[in-house]
């Protein structure tokens, strides 16, 4: 199923503000939240894809990214987040703060309720760089990338205790993980609520520690992980594969793996956009008399006509033969650039051959209008 346009979903336009994105995304979170659909599956999947699109709608760099490539530029390879590994404990944990109290509190999918101050961790983002041959570029790739990285502990399941018993309830915060302080100042009494500093916000102190995590909740592992790039991408652009990054400790949210585009060099063409060009080099005699020579396209290699008279310089444009759109809409050309090869060493009777051109007329330079210089042609080209 294609995935719906962000702006779609959250029912604002492309210019919304922030502040409108986020009062959009409270509004269609409170009407397909799990606690007013019980067992509802659709309202499950629009509860999803809202909070899918506010997660990317109100990061500046994401938002700037999804405006440019759309979802291919995330690097989502399922729909909503599953595709990034998020559940619905995550989304509460992310954006619990935009329920405020409407739900007396923000709670886990299934009803149970959390304190909706208490602190989710969250894990650090890992950055690759993966290289791409224009042939992959052209029809996409599947790269499986090698990365050392934080994963949740599988003995203790990520709490960090030894079992379900290792636990007591901070005494300090009673449970709720955060502190309240009453401070007199000259304008009377203010208060201030902040992370309980004894349990880290987590409402818990851990009484007997994971022995394989030491009661951190992950662990450093070698992990591959798969993922699709698009058709079309270019140098520098970056995908980011959601929950792929390292894992939180004791639990939350895991970071995002971010994955930076670079290209391998082809031998005979030059990238600039999605056109691709290709330098020719013919002799005089082909330039003058025409001839049928291949050039090199991604794919394989065409034939192509020479005109006789063929100037130095022109450009002969083979259209769709460049690279697709990263959205899928459209593909950019191949421009044969002809250059006419002087040599720089003749015989002495190929000397004697070419001094009697000197005197034909034919071989006096007289451009008309069509005649453009390099930098016009290139500039009619790329306009």
């Amino acid at each position: 199923m294609e995935k719906r346009d962000y702006y779609e979903v959250l029912g604002v336009s492309k210019s919304a503000t922030k502040e409108e994105i986020k009062k959009a995304y409270r509004k269609q979170a409170l009407k397909y939240h799990p606690d007013k659909n019980p067992g509802n599956k659709k309202a499950e999947e629009n509860f999803k894809e809202a909070a899918e699109a506010y997660e990317v709608l109100s990061n500046d760099e994401k938002r700037a990214r999804y405006d440019r490539f759309g979802h291919a530029g995330m690097g989502s390879t399922g729909n909503g987040y599953s595709g990034g590994g998020m559940t619905m404990e995550d989304i509460f944990s992310s954006f619990g703060d935009i329920f405020g109290d409407a739900f007396g509190g923000f709670g886990t999918f299934g009803g149970s309720r959390r304190g909706g101050s208490r602190r989710v961790n969250k894990g650090s983002n890992l950055r690759v760089k993966v290289k791409l041959t224009l042939q992959e570029i052209t029809n996409g790739a599947e790269k499986k990338i090698k990365v050392n990285k934080y994963d949740t502990c599988t003995q203790c399941g990520g709490s960090g205790a030894a079992d379900s018993n290792s636990y007591s309830t901070c005494s300090t915060c009673r449970g709720s993980g955060h502190v309240t302080r009453l401070t007199n100042t000259l304008l009377g009494q203010m208060q201030t609520t902040s992370t309980c500093p004894a349990c880290n916000g987590e409402g818990k102190i851990i009484t007997k520690k994971c022995t394989a995590c030491y009661g951190e909740g992950i662990i450093q592992k070698e992990d591959i992980i798969k993922i699709n790039i698009p058709a079309g991408v270019g140098k520098g652009m970056q995908m980011t594969v959601s929950g792929k990054g390292n894992a939180a400790r004791r639990g939350g949210v895991n970071g995002d793996l971010l994955v930076v585009i670079d290209e391998v060099d082809h031998p005979d063409l030059i990238r600039e956009g999605n056109d691709l060009i290709y330098n020719l080099f013919i002799s005089i005699p082909d330039a003058i008399l025409g001839t049928h020579v291949e050039v090199p396209t991604v794919d394989n290699n065409v034939k192509i006509k020479i005109e006789p008279g063929t100037q130095p310089g022109k450009i002969l444009r083979l259209r769709g033969k460049g690279l697709p759109e990263v959205n899928g809409y459209g593909r950019g050309d191949l421009l044969v650039n002809v250059n006419v090869w002087i040599p720089k060493n003749i015989t002495r009777d190929e000397a004697r051959i070419i001094e009697k051109f000197k005197e034909s007329g034919s071989f006096r330079p007289n451009p008309d209008k069509n005649d453009k210089g390099f930098f016009e042609r290139m500039k009619g080209y790329f306009e």
